[in-house]
């Protein structure tokens, strides 16, 4: 909980503000761009909501993962907010928002799909996100892309009853009882349209996964940075090999899809012909970071 004594002086004046708690993590500022912006290392408020606006803000506000925005007078508003996360991103994929801490405030998705929903990786379990989660017809595959963003994927399990997926090299004593533990570097097809490609590097087991030829769920592989203006690698975060997680990119820039979303870093959608063109620009980049 955001408190206003912690608040910091590079707000400006006004309702919403961010404390001193914060992580820097980026959520809020690509969540609602128009109200929060980075200052002097950390998020701040840049502009007051005003509108349809203040919707989008507080649902960067349920989205902290360290709960460190906050508003000076209690919002009337904030269930409006919360009925709409997850935010549909397109077609049957949505942004989960409720990012948590224990996994560095990474973001997770959900497909719903008519043979059994997934959910990819893990946000908080908070009832008004487990509420909407059911509405939309709950969850069959909780996919995990590494062992940094499971964070509540036990209590999401025992609500739902879901299958979980992690690959064998990322399991850890927090996640010994996950029910399907995948194995090997080869392409594995969860579904017809759920195909997960292991592409070690940023650790030992990640993988990601490819749904409907179109959207790309890359955990902390692959991102686009807004620094940059191209998609990247986090090669200070590379906790496994570098080596390896170049190859496993040049294995990945094979695949035709048009949506690159990350757990950490900014989403991205292109046609697939640009995509091929940022993914070679990617590898150029890596071969000389």
């Amino acid at each position: 909980m955001a408190h206003l004594k912690d608040r910091r002086p590079q707000n400006v004046e006004g309702d919403f503000y961010v404390d001193s708690t914060c992580i820097d993590c980026d959520t809020c500022r690509w969540m609602a761009p128009q109200v929060f912006s980075r200052a002097d290392g950390m998020s701040a408020v840049h502009h007051q909501p005003r509108g349809e606006e203040r919707v989008v803000a507080l649902q960067a506000l349920l989205s902290c993962p360290t709960a460190s925005i906050g508003t000076v007078e209690k919002p009337s508003d904030i269930r409006q907010a919360q009925r709409q996360l997850p935010l549909r991103i397109a077609d049957s994929v949505y942004h989960c928002g409720y990012h948590s801490d224990k996994s560095y405030g990474a973001g997770s998705y959900f497909i719903q799909r008519p043979e059994g929903n997934v959910l990819v990786d893990s946000p908080r379990f908070t009832p008004p996100l487990v509420k909407q989660l059911e509405a939309l017809g709950g969850v069959r595959y909780m996919y995990l892309t590494h062992c940094d963003d499971v964070a509540d994927h036990a209590k999401f399990q025992a609500h739902f009853g879901c299958d979980r997926v992690l690959h064998q090299a990322d399991i850890s004593p927090a996640t010994r009882s996950v029910e399907i533990q995948l194995s090997g570097d080869a392409p594995i097809s969860l579904a017809e349209d759920l195909l997960i490609l292991p592409v070690r590097g940023h650790t030992k087991g990640h993988t990601v996964l490819l749904y409907n030829n179109k959207f790309l769920f890359t955990g902390d592989h692959l991102a686009w940075s807004a620094q940059l203006e191209q998609l990247y690698a986090f090669r200070r975060y590379c906790w496994y090999s570098w080596t390896q997680q170049l190859e496993s990119m040049r294995q990945l820039a094979n695949y035709s899809f048009e949506w690159v979303l990350p757990g950490h870093g900014r989403r991205y959608h292109a046609d697939p012909q640009t995509m091929q063109a940022q993914m070679q620009r990617c590898l150029d980049w890596m071969k000389s970071a």
